[in-house]
């Protein structure tokens, strides 16, 4: 269906012959209201580069604060994902006689993102190469910025996760005292010392996930696993870091505090997070009260406990509120938008129960992305004056 706007005097209407007494100032205001342009006409004040940067910015306490728990290594996976993708797109643009628009943004931005989605003691050509694939093959070669179909970043390290999974799954940070769960925490579920060291090297994720089964060949209780995930001491580290995991999981507070700047400044909104987030918790309070688990009941402490871990580990923050909400790769309609992180939100806590990995959040939004024209075509609205039926 085809429409034609006709705007009022814009056709065959000369004011200054049917109105010679028009001011100056009068027909130069009326020249401006009668400029036609490509759709979309809504127009804001923000650009690209700012919009870019802006974002970068929101991400600066989360990166520095993971350089200082983390360390050098950390520092140098991020320099050179960033040094990468900023490279591998100026070339790209220079081989192919491109405008060169790496001042944008949007590079450094991609490898900022896919930094932060690897583990702090991964080597550093891994970033390299991930941030090489993200820009040229998920970005570039589907038409530059603006017309690519999945998020650049979170295709890369699906990349990275299928070609080195090694890397990408073990080169968990071993802090001085060999327990990456929290500095310095105390045993006080009693678990069996060998239980314990191998619970304590891996993610809060990752202990959630194996922990039972450890325990139950050691015929130990899992209710011990349960007092120690959910310490207060563990919540308090999920929140302002000091964990095992990839470099932009360490602190839920600092990138809730970077996804408010985002707000403030309007760049993103509340739809797709809220969506997102709220069916994880939702998900997971459902799921924990028909599990048999220990303390388990509909809706009680447990329960409750349970699903607020969950949406502070691993990459919720992260992804829902940096990632899923990228405006090239997600809907462009607030029921779109909300559709879409309800989709993430059940496909992270199918993987996170069920699947081969105890993380889902990366995969979930690279499969909500392959379908964003689908829920876009479905959820346009109505245009004024036409029936429901295109």
């Amino acid at each position: 269906m085809t429409f034609i706007y006709i705007f009022p005097g814009s056709i065959g209407m000369d004011k200054e012959k049917t109105n010679p007494d028009i001011t100056k100032e009068e027909k130069s205001a009326e020249d401006i209201a009668l400029i036609l342009s490509n759709p979309p006409h809504i127009k804001g004040g923000q650009t690209i580069k700012s919009i870019m940067w802006l974002v970068v910015l929101a991400l600066v306490p989360a990166t520095v604060n993971s350089i200082l728990i983390y360390g050098l290594k950390a520092a140098i996976v991020i320099l050179t994902a960033v040094i990468s993708a900023v490279l591998a797109e100026l070339v790209y643009q220079l081989i192919m006689k491109k405008p060169i628009a790496v001042g944008d943004g949007s590079a450094a931005l991609t490898g900022l993102l896919l930094a932060m989605n690897i583990p702090p003691d991964a080597p550093f050509w891994v970033a390299g190469i991930g941030s090489i694939f993200s820009v040229i093959i998920v970005k570039q070669l589907f038409g530059g910025l603006g017309y690519n179909i999945f998020n650049p970043a979170l295709a890369g390290r699906a990349f990275l996760m299928a070609s080195w999974p090694v890397y990408m799954t073990t080169k968990w940070h071993r802090f001085t005292d060999t327990n990456v769960l929290s500095e310095g925490v105390a045993n006080i579920g009693r678990i069996p010392q060998n239980a314990f060291d191998a619970i304590t090297s891996a993610t809060p994720l990752g202990a959630l996930r194996e922990a039972p089964k450890i325990l139950s060949d050691l015929s130990a209780s899992p209710q011990s696993l349960y007092d120690l995930i959910f310490s207060p001491h563990m919540y308090k580290t999920l929140l302002w870091g000091n964990i095992g995991g990839c470099i932009g999981e360490t602190s839920a507070l600092l990138l809730l505090l970077g996804a408010l700047f985002l707000f403030y400044k309007r760049i993103i909104t509340w739809h797709i997070p809220l969506s997102f987030i709220g069916t994880v918790a939702a998900f997971m309070l459902f799921y924990y009260s028909v599990k048999d688990v220990p303390g388990s009941n509909f809706i009680n402490y447990f329960t409750l406990k349970m699903s607020l871990f969950h949406v502070l580990s691993g990459g919720i923050i992260l992804g829902a509120f940096f990632m899923a909400t990228d405006m090239v790769t997600s809907p462009v309609t607030h029921r779109g938008m909300i559709i879409f992180g309800i989709g993430c939100g059940l496909i992270t806590s199918v993987i996170r129960i069920w699947g081969g990995y105890p993380e889902g959040v990366s995969y979930s939004i690279l499969l909500m992305n392959a379908v964003v024209p689908l829920i876009d075509r479905y959820t346009k609205p109505r245009v004024f004056g036409t029936s429901l039926i295109d």
